[in-house]
């Protein structure tokens, strides 16, 4: 057998994933082993899985005929949950797609909208940018803008929040 068929021989063992071939002819004996089977690519498993893990939400309790009360919170989950409770009357408003958000039509201007400022349903509220198109996003909600939730000249995400309407 020559060196040439042996190296093809080990080129078809290895595609076809045998651990082990022993050729026997007249006047000579090969044996191919092969530590690790290797696994065909239509079988093969994802590498990573993807695991979507809930968000945990608090219940308030009730008082009880014995009287418990809940342990006092410790002072780093209190802005947290002021943060929170202080967000619940508010409307996100979220990123219709993804794109940069800018806050001004163009760089020479004053933003469409600050903090404080009263909006209505149609008005444009702020610029996204996606492949090189400029798309004023209109608002959909009444209200009062309390927080802008994304700095300017940053990238979003579809379904991101953008900013926080007070609608009373």
């Amino acid at each position: 057998m020559k060196i040439a068929e042996i190296q093809d021989l080990i080129k078809f063992i290895a595609k076809a994933g045998v651990t082990e071939v022993e050729i026997v002819q007249k006047d000579f004996k090969i044996t191919i082993k092969s530590e690790m089977p290797q696994r065909k690519k239509g079988f093969e498993e994802p590498l990573v899985h993807h695991t979507h893990i809930a968000p945990v939400t608090s219940v308030p309790m009730q008082a009880s005929p014995l009287h418990l009360e809940a342990p006092a919170e410790s002072p780093a989950e209190a802005p947290a949950a002021k943060s929170a409770t202080e967000n619940v009357n508010y409307i996100e408003v979220k990123s219709p797609m993804i794109g940069t958000f800018y806050r001004r039509p163009s760089p020479d201007k004053e933003p469409l909208k600050d903090v404080g400022d009263m909006i209505k349903k149609g008005d444009v509220v702020c610029v996204i940018e996606a492949m090189k198109l400029f798309n004023e996003i209109e608002s959909e909600i009444k209200g009062k803008i309390v927080k802008f939730l994304v700095e300017d000249n940053t990238p979003v995400e579809y379904d991101q929040p953008l900013f926080l309407v007070d609608p009373s």
